[in-house]
């Protein structure tokens, strides 16, 4: 391939989830599908899925979760602000109404995350390349700072920066996913001065959240990607000073990173952070994207738009 015109990093979130998705992730990162991982230490195949990155040499970065089965630090297992009664995180919508009222410790999310990046330690033997949070709960309010410090004692280098170019022209998605959609936009943007302060650094470009499920398919890759492309070098590869592209020998060159999840779909009562696969793990979404992306005209659109796929250690 002639000088990329895109260094595409092409993360399989939730890596660890279950034994199926685990399968799904591999077979998709050995049909060319993604070139990256990011592990959830706290679900329950997340050993196996540690000792498979090791095997196939799949790129690894974790994925702190706060928001779904229970944490990894023992002494927040009981009577910490981060669970409900039933000893489980408060969920996806319940970890940021409670946040919001106020209820949470920044203090515990502090002990939970590190202890998280330890287990990552401990199951891959290294620190992770890139941590971004499960569901987007590392750029709200209170959290970010917070996790900007832990990435920043760690010194992991990398995090996802949730705005994605054109998502709001995206009149197929639901009326509620744009709206979830628009506050996690609204909660990055704030995040990054949080990030640029602690000299934590983001691909330019990211994508994942118009392109998810069944939305996913080869002429959504190309918009998504064709309209990335236009619009970052229309205004310069490096969003901030501290992007992946900062300091580049090859200015010219955007660094985006594309958010999947491919997967087979969950069996009942298998898999998840404790409390059981979701809907979604279930459905046929997972498997559709891991169609999808291993579908050889995907492969042959990143050559048309001079898109390299890579992983965050190579930005």
């Amino acid at each position: 391939m002639p000088q990329p015109r895109m260094m595409l990093v092409v993360t399989g979130d939730d890596f660890g989830y279950c034994p199926r998705r685990n399968q799904g992730i591999v077979d998709c990162f050995q049909a060319g599908g993604i070139s990256n991982v990011s592990l959830l230490v706290n679900a329950s195949a997340a050993k196996e899925a540690a000792d498979l990155a090791k095997r196939h040499n799949i790129p690894i970065g974790l994925h702190a979760n706060l928001s779904e089965g229970r944490p990894v630090c023992r002494s927040l297992q009981q009577g910490s602000t981060l669970i409900n009664q039933h000893g489980f995180f408060h969920g996806k919508m319940g970890f940021r109404q409670a946040l919001e009222r106020g209820q949470l410790s920044m203090k515990q999310v502090e002990v939970e995350l590190t202890a998280q990046v330890r287990l990552f330690m401990d199951l891959t033997g290294h620190l992770p390349q890139h941590m971004d949070g499960h569901q987007h709960v590392h750029v709200l309010p209170e959290v970010r700072e917070v996790f900007a410090q832990v990435l920043s004692s760690f010194r992991i280098p990398f995090t996802r920066v949730p705005v994605e170019l054109g998502l709001h022209s995206c009149s197929w998605l639901p009326a509620v996913l744009q709206r979830f959609y628009s506050q996690v936009e609204r909660d990055a943007l704030d995040s990054i001065p949080v990030f640029k302060r602690h000299g934590i650094r983001w691909p330019s470009v990211y994508l994942g959240l118009s392109t998810m499920g069944q939305n996913m398919s080869v002429s959504s890759l190309q918009r998504a990607l064709s309209l990335a492309l236009s619009l970052a070098l229309a205004t310069g590869p490096s969003c901030t000073p501290t992007s992946a592209d900062s300091g580049s020998s090859h200015p010219e060159v955007v660094t985006a990173e594309l958010m999947v999840h491919p997967g087979y779909p969950s069996q009942p009562q298998q898999g998840g952070c404790g409390e059981g696969p979701d809907d979604f793990s279930q459905s046929v979404d997972r498997q559709h994207e891991l169609s999808v992306l291993s579908d050889p005209r995907v492969l042959t659109l990143y050559n048309q738009l001079r898109v390299q796929l890579c992983a965050f250690k190579d930005l």
